[in-house]
């Protein structure tokens, strides 16, 4: 029985002042087997936070409970231990009043080892970053045993989740995902354990509302993470924040500042962290870049570029240019580590964006191959401006990496240059051929032992951080927003969803200037689609 049921029937016994001993020792003794099944089984799903956080509430009532367990006395540890060795006794001789203590006791004994049970993570999406499969073939990619996947089983293995769901829309892909899975992470890794509950069912070729289903056997606490086409993040996150699920959204968070600010709101009104899947901010390279460009007095000007093979394009085809673009997909890195970088020291007020056509066309895909916003800044305290350049591209020749991508930061006092694509590590093999690998992201080599060693790439921590965040909110040792400008949570990365939708709406507009919007706290408040004089 759940815990809040019981106690509300023992307030509804304890109004009326009646207590029928059969039905309330039955009551007690279904809680206890609960309880003791509870103990056996760690997977189960309850959460004394449930029905909307009243955790406070349960302790306070807890205690009072308590204080009156001790004016009662032994009689209440008779019935207590009558109860748990089964005896037969004459339950009639116990009074209401120590009955409803023992049912208190039982139940606050299931809530608090609820409190120390595991979360329940639900893998929302199941293509290339969550499983390293794509249809018909593996990753293309340097993503062959995915990231996601990989890296929520390998937790549970150190212990700090649980239970794991995926939700994808086709279940007919399930079998060949946990065969892939098997092969690439089972029986690569020593203990890797690759289950997983999945919706919808192996049988069901189209559900596109199999994530709710999925939501609906978690509890309040539980983290979602979210990889799946851009268009899809809002309506996603906003049913598990309503849920009062924390919830991890792969770049971009949103694609409009409107569904931006109104996840923060909601994730503010249920207490849940929302944060964006930036693992730049992990790269060892760029954490020290932002700690030295916040040393280097006035932004100047920034210049980014990242590019993806023409092979990407045919991997993402069911959404390129339908659902989003490259600007969202990967321009988004880089105006993320500049707005984090010069964060409440300089602010963009102006998006222009231009982009090239033809290879994606031709191979009857109706997006762009290459988008370049440039956007004007400004250092709010001394009124300087700055310019930032950011281009992105899918249609780059196969090369030694998957990822070409770099940038050029220049401030007042100094200036910084990152390849984030080569750092001097280079390997050839047979198989292969030359390639520049990047463990620092994701070591997929097994340690001595046999074990996945991958837990200091930022690909692994960018994950990890965000669920050790979470389970501290869940604890209640911590409220969501404490881990505001500690990580990239809702709002903290307001500005790149504005640079980002502005560019869009740039595009549309043929390359109209599109002016960013702020209220008097100095809060993006939206989008103005006229051009501005500088």
């Amino acid at each position: 029985m759940h815990w809040m049921l019981l106690v509300k029937r023992m307030a509804k016994f304890q109004k009326s002042g009646f207590c029928s001993h059969s039905n309330f020792i039955g009551h007690l003794q279904t809680a206890l087997e609960k309880r003791k099944a509870r103990r056996r089984n760690q997977n189960s799903s309850e959460n004394p936070h449930d029905e909307g956080g009243k955790g406070l509430r349960f302790h306070n009532a807890m205690c009072r409970w308590r204080i009156e367990e001790k004016k009662l006395g032994t009689r209440v540890g008779s019935l207590w231990y009558a109860l748990q060795s089964s005896s037969i006794g004459t339950y009639a001789d116990f009074t209401h009043s120590e009955c409803i203590v023992v049912a208190w006791r039982i139940t606050t004994s299931v809530a608090e080892e609820d409190e120390m049970s595991k979360m329940s993570v639900l893998m929302v999406g199941t293509g290339e970053y969550t499983t390293g499969y794509v249809p018909a073939a593996v990753a293309a990619s340097d993503k062959k045993a995915g990231i996601v996947g990989v890296t929520l089983f390998d937790l549970r293995r150190r212990g700090l989740v649980d239970r794991l769901l995926m939700a994808g829309t086709n279940g007919t892909k399930f079998p060949e995902i946990r065969k892939h899975l098997d092969r690439v992470l089972a029986k690569t890794y020593r203990d890797m354990d690759v289950r997983f509950d999945s919706f919808p069912a192996d049988d069901v070729p189209r559900e596109g509302n199999a994530y709710r289903v999925a939501l609906e056997t978690m509890q309040a606490g539980d983290s979602v993470i979210v990889f799946t086409p851009d268009d899809t993040h809002y309506p996603i996150a906003m049913e598990a924040i309503e849920r009062g699920l924390h919830v991890l959204i792969a770049k971009p968070i949103v694609k409009t500042v409107a569904e931006h600010l109104a996840l923060t709101r909601k994730a503010r009104e249920r207490g849940v962290l929302v944060a964006m899947e930036v693992h730049k901010r992990w790269d060892p390279l760029y954490t020290d870049a932002r700690d030295r460009i916040r040393g280097l007095g006035d932004f100047s000007f920034f210049q980014s570029y990242m590019s993806q093979p023409k092979s990407q394009i045919d991997t993402f085809r069911a959404w390129a240019g339908k659902s989003s673009d490259i600007s969202y997909y990967l321009n988004a890195h880089h105006i993320d580590f500049n707005v984090w970088a010069v964060a409440h020291r300089a602010r963009p007020l102006v998006v222009r964006a231009s982009a090239a056509t033809g290879v994606a066309h031709a191979m009857d895909i109706p997006t762009e191959d290459t988008i370049t916003l440039v956007v004007d800044w400004e250092n709010i305290e001394s009124g300087n401006k700055a310019t930032a350049i950011y281009t992105s591209s899918w249609i780059a020749p196969k090369a030694d990496v998957h990822s070409q991508q770099r940038f050029f930061y220049m401030g007042h006092g100094g200036e910084i240059n990152i390849d984030q694509a080569h750092r001097g590590y280079s390997l050839a093999t047979d198989e292969a051929g030359f390639s520049s690998p990047n463990p620092l992201f994701m070591k997929f080599a097994s340690d001595a032992d046999g074990y996945f060693s991958g837990q200091n790439g930022y690909g692994y921590r960018s994950f990890e951080v965000f669920l050790r965040a979470a389970e501290e909110v869940r604890q209640g040792r911590a409220k969501a927003d404490d881990f505001d400008q500690k990580l990239a949570t809702a709002s903290d990365t307001l500005l790149c969803t504005a640079i980002l939708e502005a560019g869009r709406r740039s595009l549309d507009a043929n390359g109209q200037a599109i002016r960013i919007d702020y209220d008097k706290q100095g809060v993006v408040s939206g989008l103005s689609e006229q051009c501005v004089d500088n």
